[in-house]
């Protein structure tokens, strides 16, 4: 089974290749896209169930034993990240597809980068998943940056690539700052070797290891997008294509969570820092969701409701307890799925109406009640209403919040409680302006939308064109998906439990790695 490991990479990149080299041939494209990413699927669920029991697969890369060689390791946590993006990447590659094809886009200069480009942004979060040392994470960040940079940009219209602009500059700071910790950790410790690391770091000087955690924490912390570096992420998703823009808000910061989480867990298990990440997840609570509140185009409203709920999982890292982290992992989980799905949703109601700005939206139920339904489950699912998944993600933190006994953390209980009530607000208002709401009232305008902020970078309004059905499917696939994380909450629940008690005694990752 530990054969099985480096296929998640090799798989995507290989089908990156051949797709390139059949640029002229859009339809074999998207095949070869598809395959690829089935078969990471498949190796991904095949995982899950190898290391259900604890196991922990490693596999020592050209025979090198650690510390010395590239170590891939596969426990609970990456296994169930794996499955969970390679699914997001399916369904957002079925919505690309349909999306082209009804647009008759197969002539396009892009077409022909943007199947490889996909691929590879894939290769990049699957080795960030399983890497072993610091390095080969820092590699598997660049991989899906360099890639996402083309994607980001696809079309080269204006608003794209001012936004794109901004996000490579932004990533270019975080991936500088994060090279720099990785060789500030090894001039300190002699190792870039997570499980290693993990063994030396308490040798250090006190002053040593929070600088070095420090410098971790502020490059993850741009790459998950917390409070006060999230500043880029709103002004850069909602340019974008809907398939990435869905993809982007669904993996890309998530990345950088699962990398703040090793870094708790792993290398700097100690609570120093824990009060700081209490205070950070709380300000990332407030200021998303106030950001949201003020937005009248939807895929704004959603990328501040990201910046929001990633606060959420900060919160559950930042209590630093087994059930915090539980809650954390079954949290992230629940929101890549279902920030995907808004996005996507997002991208259907562009095309129907011709723009995503709710001053100019209207009748959106009656022209097409499936796409309210495509809208309603997934933003009551975020919004936290019971009995879904989000709810019950919001429920675990909360209870392991109580649980700790702190008044800091009875404080982020209350800010977490308050923003997960907010977040209904603008979630509500999209449903009463944009579905609810007649069409013919929307010339009329009232005082709530004249005090929204529009979107000053998005185009004006295009024609309306009907929903491609692959593009319908593969959004109801992502809404099934987030129905069955809530029908299913109670075995995930128990494994994200298991996987948090796992990721808290850092001695568990250490032996499996290093073989002692």
């Amino acid at each position: 089974m530990t054969a099985l490991v480096p296929l998640v990479v090799i798989v995507p990149i290989l089908g990156a290749a051949v797709a390139m080299l059949f640029s002229r041939r859009p339809r074999l494209q998207r095949l070869i896209a598809a395959v690829a990413l089935t078969a990471v699927l498949g190796i991904g669920i095949a995982l899950i169930a190898a290391v259900a029991d604890g196991t922990m697969l490693v596999m020592q890369v050209g025979g090198w034993s650690a510390p010395f060689g590239i170590s891939l390791v596969v426990d609970r946590l990456s296994a169930l990240l794996l499955t969970v993006s390679a699914a997001v990447l399916l369904a957002v590659l079925v919505f690309s597809i349909g999306q082209g094809i009804a647009d008759g886009d197969d002539r396009e200069a892009p077409v022909s980068i943007f199947y490889p480009a996909y691929l590879v942004l894939g290769a990049g979060v699957f080795d960030a998943f399983i890497a072993g040392d610091l390095f080969n994470l820092y590699v598997g960040f660049e991989i899906l940056l360099v890639s996402s940079y083309v994607l980001i940009t696809v079309g080269g219209t204006e608003p794209r690539i001012r936004a794109g602009t901004t996000y490579v500059v932004v990533s270019l700071v975080s991936s500088t700052l994060f090279l720099a910790a990785v060789g500030a950790i090894y001039a300190a410790t002699g190792t870039v070797s997570m499980a290693q690391i993990a063994e030396r770091v308490a040798q250090l000087p006190p002053g040593v290891q929070i600088l070095l955690h420090v410098m971790l924490l502020t490059a993850f912390g741009i790459k998950a997008a917390v409070f006060p570096l999230s500043f880029w992420l709103p002004d850069s998703y909602p340019t974008a294509p809907a398939p990435v823009t869905a993809v982007f808000a669904g993996l890309l910061t998530k990345v950088g969570v699962y990398a703040i989480l090793r870094t708790e867990t792993t290398l700097f298990p100690g609570p120093e820092l824990n009060p700081l990440l209490l205070l950070i997840a709380m300000l990332t609570m407030v200021v998303g969701v106030l950001g949201a509140i003020a937005q009248a185009d939807i895929k704004r409203m959603l990328s501040f409701t990201l910046v929001s709920h990633i606060g959420y999982l900060i919160m559950g890292v930042g209590l630093g307890t087994a059930a915090g982290t539980a809650a954390a992992i079954f949290y992230t989980v629940h929101h890549i799925v279902v920030q995907t799905t808004l996005f996507l949703t997002a991208g259907l109601i562009e095309r129907r109406a011709g723009t995503t700005t709710i001053t100019r939206v209207g009748g959106l139920l009656a022209a097409s009640p499936l796409l309210g339904a495509l809208y309603l489950i997934p933003a009551l699912n975020l919004g936290g209403i019971p009995p879904f998944s989000g709810f019950l993600g919001k429920l675990g933190l909360l209870e392991a919040g109580v649980a700790a006994h702190d008044p800091l953390t009875y404080v982020v209980v209350g800010v977490a409680t308050a923003t997960s009530l907010l977040t209904l607000y603008p979630l509500v208002r999209v449903w009463n302006l944009s579905f609810w709401r007649p069409m013919q009232q929307v010339a009329e305008g009232s005082r709530l939308t004249r005090e929204l902020h529009e979107d000053p970078f998005r185009p004006e309004t295009v024609d309306s064109r009907a929903l491609a059905r692959p593009m319908v499917l593969a959004t109801g696939g992502m809404v099934v998906l987030g129905l069955a994380i809530t029908v299913l909450a109670g075995p995930l629940y128990a494994y994200a439990t298991e996987a948090g008690a796992t990721l808290q005694d850092w001695d568990v990752y250490v032996r499996g790695v290093l073989g002692r």
